[in-house]
């Protein structure tokens, strides 16, 4: 099919990228489970690894199943191009790599993914690389944080774990005026809910482990590409403007144009870290994504539920869920995420850490597993499993305190959930 404008959302989530096998006529993408591909001829090999023509050389780069997903989650998010990998960390990863050298550093949200924070706080040291974590409700210490060693701002669309909603706009009007990237993390969100290209975002991250697989059964990763960053405009990001002695000389931005990120993503970034993701990822990836809209229709409307009633339970200290008219973030959703304030969120127990251990151990629906946007309901005390190697006040900036329980909320029955938590916080509150 054409992806144009005229498709929406749900047409494009089940469409976009996909032909009908020239050969069989399978209408499902097939799972090309191949390590290489045969050349027609030498002179078809060469132009293949000279970046001359587009196609299919080694499973490490390129792979038909994976580009079909590549494409539809670039059109699904409104960018020009993806690169898929083998989880959202190398995600991250992938989307520093080219715009980051030694000596450098990137602008991020106090509240992110612990792991998020251990990578950016501790390994990314190891490339020479540094990370400044800003409160980025504080607009005045964003723009303070950034210098001229400056080369990215990365945060969460849909924080984990406590929901909070990013102000995009203003972020990205920030980063524009020091004219470095913003790549917005919106795992939590998905494209159904948040389109951080909309808002100015310049590269997309996912976790696509997560709601866009919705199945808990594959880990994967995805950087978008907006195609909307000059990255001539200065001499900040050599790797895509200045010629790249692997390919003779070739200058990315001047080649590729619009599309020069994601195919250094590919010919450089995938090359040689090697974060590939396998075929049959992809393949149930795909499948999840064709019912992204009505599972977070259900995510939404369930987390509204259960966050209202959880509001008004006489054990909990407080609930951040960004839907309820009590959020500070409440403002932000009709802006950011008209179609819903998403399914993950924590609550406070007024029992504390030792009442967070119990509750989670007392609940039956709920899954105590370290994953977020299952079509299951989830649940993880964050200050002693995914957080536990913050310290106590990295701990509380992220919205992991000791007595916070993180919930993403599946697609069951919002009344055997409430149901599930009442007795279990009952328990946890004796």
């Amino acid at each position: 099919m054409t992806d144009g404008p005229s498709y929406g959302f749900d047409t494009l989530q089940i469409h976009a990228g996909a032909r009908p096998d020239p050969t069989t006529g399978a209408r499902n993408t097939p799972i090309y489970q191949t390590t290489a591909y045969v050349f027609r001829d030498a002179e078809h090999a060469a132009a293949l690894f000279n970046l001359q023509e587009v196609g299919y050389i080694y499973s490490r780069l390129t792979n038909p199943t994976v580009a079909v997903l590549q494409e539809r989650i670039a059109t699904l998010e409104g960018g020009v191009g993806a690169v898929c990998c083998s989880s959202g960390h190398a995600a991250q990863i992938m989307a520093l790599f080219p715009l980051m050298q030694p000596g450098m550093n990137v602008v991020a949200s106090t509240r992110l993914y612990g792991g998020t924070i251990t990578q950016f706080s501790q390994t990314i040291k190891r490339f020479g690389w540094e990370a400044k974590f800003v409160d980025f409700d504080d607009e005045d210490a964003v723009k303070a944080a950034i210098d001229d060693n400056t080369r990215a701002v990365f945060c969460e669309a849909i924080a984990n774990p406590g929901g909070y909603i990013t102000d995009l706009d203003a972020i990205s009007a920030i980063s524009d005026a020091a004219g470095i990237p913003l790549i917005v993390d919106n795992t939590s969100a998905t494209p159904y809910l948040c389109r951080p290209i909309e808002h100015g975002a310049t590269l997309v991250v996912h976790s696509t482990t997560k709601y866009l697989t919705g199945n808990g059964t594959v880990t994967g990763g995805c950087v978008v590409d907006s195609g909307k960053f000059d990255w001539t405009a200065s001499d900040k990001f050599p790797s895509l403007s200045a010629p790249e002695p692997a390919y003779h000389g070739l200058k990315f931005a001047e080649t590729f144009g619009p599309l020069a990120y994601t195919f250094h993503g590919i010919a450089i970034g995938l090359r040689d870290l090697g974060m590939t993701m396998n075929p049959q990822a992809a393949h149930y990836t795909l499948m999840g994504v064709e019912t992204l809209s009505l599972r977070m229709q259900r995510h939404v409307e369930n987390a509204q539920t259960v966050a209202s009633w959880l509001e008004k339970n006489e054990h909990v200290e407080y609930v951040t869920y960004a839907g309820l008219e009590s959020s500070p973030y409440n403002h932000r959703v009709e802006k950011i995420c008209p179609k819903g304030a998403g399914g993950l969120f924590t609550f406070a127990l007024k029992a504390g850490y030792e009442g967070c251990i119990k509750l989670v151990n007392s609940l039956e629906i709920f899954s105590h597993v370290a994953n977020l946007g299952d079509t299951r309901s989830l649940v993880i005390h964050s200050a002693s499993t995914t957080h536990r190697q913050l310290s106590p006040e990295q701990q509380e900036a992220a919205g992991a305190g000791p007595n916070v329980v993180r919930i993403s909320i599946g697609i069951e029955n919002a009344e055997d959930l409430i149901a599930d938590l009442d007795q279990a916080i009952k328990t946890a509150s004796a």
